[in-house]
């Protein structure tokens, strides 16, 4: 079969049985590896989606810009998705974000801006707001908004979610993903516990989000905000996209646990992932370990990206001494 484009080419993604990190675990832990989308993330499924939706709907024309705020992955989705429909593009980021996604996004024509992290979503110079100031000022732009936009979490729901079902026969018991934007888990969820209410769900945090306290208390706290160098998950807001009511627990990851399961998962599963995959791979095994689930557990686990996206930073070992995390991947 010939594709009439590379985005053709997005979802279908396999599950591949984690073995080697999950020793000790009498559960089946398989993981969907959507770092094998064209734009090697699972971001390539919502860029299409919000981007058609958005056609439909009339909201960009022919020769139009689109204009994103992204940690990488969305924005090379979007950059594809451009490069074939002929848009231009214009991306906004963060500086934390590893240099690699910003030379992939300007090698597909797009324009960066950095903006700084640490500051507040409602700051004037956050990636948020000149996302949003950009697309006011630019006549034929389109702002996507994958945090308040629902394309995110139905392209999951159309997508995501039945790939599951059908790869695992309908066995799944346990499903755990990092939450971002929250479509990823939310729509999949959605999707998944239509099939079977009893699926348990289980997102992945990483610490310094507000995400685990809200889940726990229904409260929003800019206390529980502090810099973390995992990067595509966790928020300093709640998006729209993120339903907890779709959520059965909520598991929080530091940076050094998440960064150095990253290594081990390529060192021992051949498995080449970015940061936010180490931290759902580690937390659904701790919360497999507490759960003390067994043979019976089919957990199926999100693998966002790649690691071509962190070779100067996770796979940098001059990097990872540098923040003290080099001495637990050569453990």
């Amino acid at each position: 079969m010939i594709h009439n484009s590379i985005i053709e080419a997005i979802g279908n993604t396999p599950l591949v049985k984690l073995n080697r990190v999950t020793e000790g675990l009498d559960l089946t832990v398989a993981a969907k590896v959507e770092y094998l989308n064209p734009g090697q993330s699972v971001k390539d499924r919502i860029a299409v989606k919000m981007i058609d939706d958005a056609e439909k709907e009339g909201l960009i024309k022919p020769g139009g810009t689109i204009i994103e705020g992204t940690s990488g992955n969305t924005g090379m989705g979007l950059a594809l998705v451009a490069a074939v429909r002929g848009y231009k593009c214009i991306f906004t980021t963060t500086d934390k974000q590893s240099p690699e996604k910003i030379n992939l996004l300007r090698a597909l024509g797009a324009k960066v801006e950095v903006c700084p992290t640490n500051v507040d979503p409602e700051d004037p110079r956050s990636y948020y707001s000149v996302a949003k100031r950009l697309s006011e000022e630019i006549p034929n732009s389109y702002y996507p908004n994958q945090y308040d936009n629902l394309s995110n979490l139905q392209a999951h729901y159309e997508t995501t979610g039945p790939e599951i079902w059908e790869q695992t026969e309908g066995k799944i018991t346990h499903y755990a993903a990092g939450i971002g934007t929250g479509g990823t888990i939310t729509g999949t969820a959605k999707y998944l516990k239509e099939q079977n209410p009893n699926i348990k769900v289980i997102g992945v945090d990483s610490v310094g989000s507000v995400y685990k306290h809200y889940f726990e208390t229904g409260e929003f706290s800019k206390d529980e905000v502090k810099p973390y160098l995992t990067e595509g998950i966790g928020e300093d807001l709640i998006p729209e996209n993120v339903d907890f009511d779709y959520i059965d627990d909520v598991v929080q990851v530091n940076d050094k646990n998440a960064l150095t399961m990253t290594r081990k998962v390529a060192e021992k599963e051949g498995l080449f992932i970015g940061g936010s995959c180490g931290a759902a791979v580690y937390g659904a095994l701790e919360y497999a370990r507490n759960a003390r689930l067994g043979k019976d557990a089919l957990m199926v686990v999100i693998l966002p990206d790649s690691g071509t996206r962190y070779v100067s930073k996770i796979y940098n070992d001059d990097w990872m001494r540098e923040h003290g995390f080099l001495d637990e991947v050569n453990d």
